[in-house]
């Protein structure tokens, strides 16, 4: 049996599919499972077995490599597609590439292309993204599930994994730093947002923070950042002067660095963004500044988490931009706030330890 599994689009959504790939492969432990999902969605997943081998496809590929990405997809003569996402895209690929049984929920106009159609949930009502994709494992593997369910009985647990090359990274990057920075446990701070601007937390924000925990926490500090992040990572670094704190951006800049970079870590400050999920795979502590976005959306289910959100009558709205203009749920959410959380959090890592 060959079985073709489309990924989520987002890297953090990549990474809550997880639990559900999990629960595929082990029903199907024979069967050849074969990821179809962006370049970085492969990055990101890169090192794990829940996939036997990947297919990446390009958005925005002119219409004859489309077509020939179909054509790979049809020679492959898939028996069941697992469609993650929730796109039109991903379930007109399946139909059109000839696979007989299409599994996935119905949304975005896409009833008639799926075999296997499930119920769309409530989209005013938050959810789990994790228990939704293990919505669909659970019809692909035949368990029992009703609609009222979330996560019919599976583990929620997410899985990542760091390669020999990305440990060659990281190892590359860390013999550059001082000795004296080395000497101090690492607080990762990672400031993407891929979303929109609205879950952007202000570089201000950042530079006082880093400054804060290189001083009176005695830590080094680390911005792990991607291209579209790394002059608001020299920025941060600029702004906290200080020799404690540094970055990422003069590095070649790759996934597999900053999961590896994470997994060293004592703890991550993160907004919510695609590397906030890195940190539970690896059993990392994560403070989580949300801003417009729902908790439940992407609830991880991690105990070593603490999120931090203010509760303002405008939010969470959701939005990619503040439609109001003012971007208060980020902009008043200061740095001091989030310091103390950062304590609270390692001295309750610190009691646990005890």
């Amino acid at each position: 049996m060959k079985i073709a599994v489309f990924l989520p689009n987002w890297i953090g959504d990549a990474v809550m599919a997880t639990p559900a790939l999990r629960v595929i492969r082990e029903e199907f432990s024979e069967a050849e499972i074969v990821s179809i999902q962006r370049p970085y969605v492969a990055d990101v997943l890169d090192g794990l077995t829940l996939v036997d081998r990947s297919i990446s496809w390009k958005s925005g590929e002119q219409l004859i490599s489309q077509f020939r990405f179909l054509r790979q997809l049809r020679k492959e003569r898939f028996d069941l597609a697992v469609l993650f996402p929730n796109s039109f895209r991903s379930a007109s690929l399946a139909f059109l590439a000839g696979i007989r049984r299409r599994v996935g929920i119905n949304r975005d106009y896409r009833r008639w292309l799926l075999t296997d159609v499930l119920t769309a949930g409530d989209r005013q009502k938050p959810h789990p993204a994790i228990d939704e994709y293990l919505r669909i494992a659970a019809v692909v593997s035949g368990r029992d599930l009703s609609e009222s369910e979330g996560a019919p009985g599976f583990s929620r647990t997410m899985e990542l994994a760091v390669t020999d090359k990305d440990r060659s990274r990281w190892t590359a990057f860390w013999n550059k730093q001082t000795a004296e920075f080395k000497s101090r446990p690492l607080i990762c701070l990672n400031p993407g947002g891929a979303f929109g601007a609205a879950k952007h937390w202000p570089t201000a924000h950042f530079a006082s923070l880093a400054q804060r925990i290189s001083t009176e926490l005695k830590r080094s500090v680390l911005v792990v950042c991607g291209p579209a992040e790394k002059q608001e990572a020299l920025q941060i670094v600029a702004q906290a002067d200080n020799p404690f704190v540094t970055s990422l951006a003069a590095e070649p800049l790759h996934l597999g660095l900053t999961k590896a970079a994470i997994q060293q870590a004592e703890l991550l400050v993160t907004t919510d963004s695609g590397p906030r999920h890195f940190a539970a795979p690896f059993q990392v502590p994560a403070v989580t500044l949300f801003g417009p976005t729902h908790q439940m959306w992407s609830e991880t289910f991690y105990d070593r988490s603490l999120p931090v959100q203010l509760d303002l009558d405008c939010g969470p709205c959701q939005q990619r931009v503040c439609p109001l203009g003012h971007h208060r749920c980020m902009k008043d959410l200061g740095a001091d706030q989030v310091f103390q959380a950062v304590v609270s959090l390692l001295n309750r890592e610190q009691q646990k330890a005890a």
